[in-house]
């Protein structure tokens, strides 16, 4: 948008119920398989919102947009993904234990217990929507060399270059830490937009 001129934006949301790539549909074919329902961590927690909030709220942020703006949609609380595995299987008539066993199956590497939406220098504030907060310094957050950064990344990928790779990581995302790097690290909590006053 800086460089164009063009109304682009971004917006910056966590999980849909049943879009692609969703959990939901894979704990319904697991349930419908007799089971086992498998779960990473007993904690693990996600935003989630519908497919009709997400799109709405897409098109509003869109009308809101001027170009190069951030836009952060209110997510509600996060969800634990135990708590949602055990009302599906309720949804479907049985009992957990009884019926379908769920089972946890341990963080991926790279994997967080939270998802984290907003980051520590990013400061939030109120639209004329309810749900949809901007990121006042979010055009700020991103560095011009972006572009040149991830061509250098993805060439470092394909001669398999792995130390180049995880240094440009690093460099990108500070708070990145390579698998087995920093245990414990996903155990922090996910915080609520941090509204400042318009200008």
């Amino acid at each position: 948008a800086r460089r164009s001129g063009r109304a682009y934006v971004t917006v910056r949301f966590g999980n849909v119920l049943n879009s692609r790539g969703s959990i939901v549909p894979t704990f319904q074919r697991q349930i419908a398989a007799g089971g086992p329902v498998t779960v990473t961590d007993r904690e693990a927690k996600r935003y989630f919102m519908t497919i009709p909030e997400a799109v709405q709220l897409l098109l509003q942020a869109s009308v809101l947009g001027r170009g190069g703006d951030l836009f952060m949609l209110d997510m509600g609380e996060p969800v634990r993904i135990e708590d949602l595995a055990t009302d599906l299987i309720h949804l479907s008539g049985l009992e957990v234990g009884r019926d379908i066993d769920i089972v946890y199956t341990g963080l991926r590497p790279g994997e967080k217990l939270f998802e984290e939406m907003f980051l520590a220098e990013e400061k939030y504030a109120r639209t004329t929507h309810e749900q949809i907060f901007v990121a006042k310094n979010g055009v700020h957050l991103t560095p011009f060399s972006l572009d040149r950064s991830v061509y250098d990344l993805l060439a470092a990928a394909r001669v398999g270059d792995t130390a180049s790779v995880m240094a440009g990581l690093r460099a990108l995302v500070p708070e990145y830490a390579p698998p087995g790097a920093g245990a414990g690290q996903e155990k922090a909590e996910p915080r609520a937009p941090q509204a400042v006053a318009a200008d």
